[in-house]
């Protein structure tokens, strides 16, 4: 609803009481209601999803259109970004929030610090989306706010045509809300417990639910050993339990990402149940290393497959998981990409242990000759070395081309004494454009990075310390903060008006009127940085 539209509402509604409601002021409520846009979390969660399905739709047309994320681990944190993307940028279009278990775990949990093993208490994730979204939605509020306070200005000076476009400012607001793609883990538990936690997460925002074909209770960071996959069957209950949790909650539109981690995964923790060759079952378990033995050769408690006749006992390890054949990774990624787009995962997400444009691309290439459409979340991960990575990969390129690389040492090339070489150069230029290359070659609708404000905050941190006590004292925080804050325009260097004072004064003036007694006055130290 348009602004005036807004305020004609209320004023007859206030009119229609009789007198008991005029201290009520039709404009006050018209710029609050414009303040809290969205009322519950499942408002926000069918609006982000129709904003990522017609995301996904622009991506089809056109790979240029692929989308990106940060991931964040607090509410300010996220508001932060996208305060600053609209401030960059213009608009929040294609930029999206990235909520991750591994950040949940590390600095959410109330254990304290812990590995990305799903130990958290599960609803720390819900907490967060919430607790993101509310960030979000004040950060629409302050925006709003101070553009009221300059119509206010514009009216009372008489200067109509600024009038006119801060009210066409207002009835074109770009909400700082934004999808969010949250990180459901392997569901905590069985389908059921999947469903639950979906629903709670559902109903905090999140319009897509990340989900990974590991086992709960043994479930690893994707970029650790030991990893544990489980049979199709048991991932594809917790899929369809995460889309019973969209539909009875009404957000057709949700977005499920199915994450396979067979690529880094040798193990399983139990064999696929199998009715008749060559279903799921059984070509889940066909990647299974096994040996060819006799009745005779049966021990007690072996577990033994019958394959075409053959009597096949799979390799069981001591800590009662079977293990998969060495270089089946690539095919099983495959098969679990296929499987989960058929039953109905919107985006697919193939955790790696390199950002390999062809690696990526040969496995996308496959899954699409039976799913065209096949789109993938990729983790931009910070657990890859990106500078060694991409140095490797222009020395194994200009080594296969002929090109001389003796001034080189392929394991070295990390080292800062290449920084000004053309092949440092030319990795840089790679990795510059991995997103807009991946996204048309690999079928890479979004972009993410998990750990990214987890890193700046412990580099921003240590570069403060120690400037701050070291000889630097003071200066070392006006120079490398505040100074940096006031010149670049950064939201929070008002820090009062960035927590919400204004907006408190706001409202003890649409309460209290001219009694008010309002924080931001002259007296206010912020007013220094107006």
């Amino acid at each position: 609803m348009a602004y005036q539209d807004h305020i004609i509402e209320m004023g007859q509604l206030i009119k229609s009481k009789n007198g008991t409601w005029d201290g009520i002021d039709a404009e006050g409520v018209a710029r609050m209601r414009l303040q809290n846009r969205f009322k519950t979390g499942l408002e926000i969660a069918r609006y982000t999803a129709d904003i990522m399905r017609k995301d996904m739709a622009a991506y089809d047309a056109d790979p240029a259109n692929y989308t990106q994320s940060l991931g964040c681990w607090h509410g300010f944190v996220a508001q932060q970004k996208m305060i600053s993307v609209k401030k960059h940028f213009g608009s929040t279009k294609g930029r999206y929030i990235y909520l991750s278990g591994w950040m949940v775990a590390a600095l959410r949990s109330d254990f304290g610090p812990l590995p990305d093993q799903s130990m958290h208490e599960k609803t720390s994730v819900p907490a967060l989306i919430e607790e993101i979204y509310t960030f979000l939605k004040q950060a629409d509020a302050r925006e709003l706010g101070m553009i009221f306070r300059d119509l206010d200005a514009a009216r009372a000076a008489g200067d109509k045509p600024r009038e006119e476009k801060l009210l066409d400012a207002i009835d074109n607001f770009q909400t700082h809300v934004v999808p969010i793609i949250a990180d459901i883990d392997a569901g905590f538990g069985n389908a059921e417990a999947t469903y639950l936690l979906a629903k709670k997460m559902i109903e905090a925002g999140a319009c897509a639910l990340q989900i990974e074909n590991q086992v709960s209770d043994e479930k690893q960071c994707g970029h650790q050993d030991g990893k544990v996959t489980v049979p199709h069957d048991d991932f594809l209950a917790k899929v369809r339990a995460c889309r019973y949790a969209f539909l009875e909650l009404g957000v057709d539109n949700g977005i499920i990402v199915t994450r396979t981690d067979s690529l880094g995964a040798g193990l399983t923790k139990q064999i696929a149940v199998s009715h008749t060759p060559g279903d799921l079952g059984d070509q889940y378990n066909s990647f299974l290393d096994c040996e060819e033995i006799s009745p005779a050769d049966m021990k007690n408690g072996d577990v033994v497959l019958n394959r075409g006749g053959k009597l096949l006992r799979p390799k069981r390890l001591p800590s009662n998981l079977f293990q998969f054949r060495a270089g089946t990774g690539e095919d099983r990624c495959v098969l679990d990409s296929i499987t989960s787009l058929q039953n109905g995962a919107d985006l697919l997400w193939i955790e790696t242990e390199k950002p390999h444009i062809e690696q990526i691309a040969g496995m996308m290439d496959r899954i699409r000759e039976v799913v065209p459409s096949a789109k993938l979340a990729y983790n931009n991960s910070p657990s890859f070395n990106w500078t060694l990575n991409f140095r490797q990969q222009v020395y194994d390129a200009w080594q296969k081309a002929g090109k001389d690389v003796a001034a080189y040492e392929r394991d070295k090339l990390m080292s800062v004494d290449y920084d000004a070489t053309a092949l440092a150069i030319e990795a840089d230029e790679r990795i510059r454009t991995f997103q807009a290359d991946a996204a048309k070659r690999a079928g890479i609708f979004h972009h993410l990075i998990t750990l990214p404000t987890y890193h700046t905050a412990a580099l921003s941190t240590d570069n403060l310390a120690k400037e701050y006590f070291g000889s630097q004292g003071m200066l070392g925080y006006v120079l490398g903060v505040q100074r940096q804050e006031i010149r670049q325009g950064i939201a929070c260097v008002r820090h009062q008006n960035m927590s919400g004072s204004d907006i408190g004064d706001d409202h003890k003036e649409y309460f209290a009127g001219e009694a008010a007694l309002k924080a931001g006055g002259v007296h206010n130290t912020m007013n220094q940085f107006a």
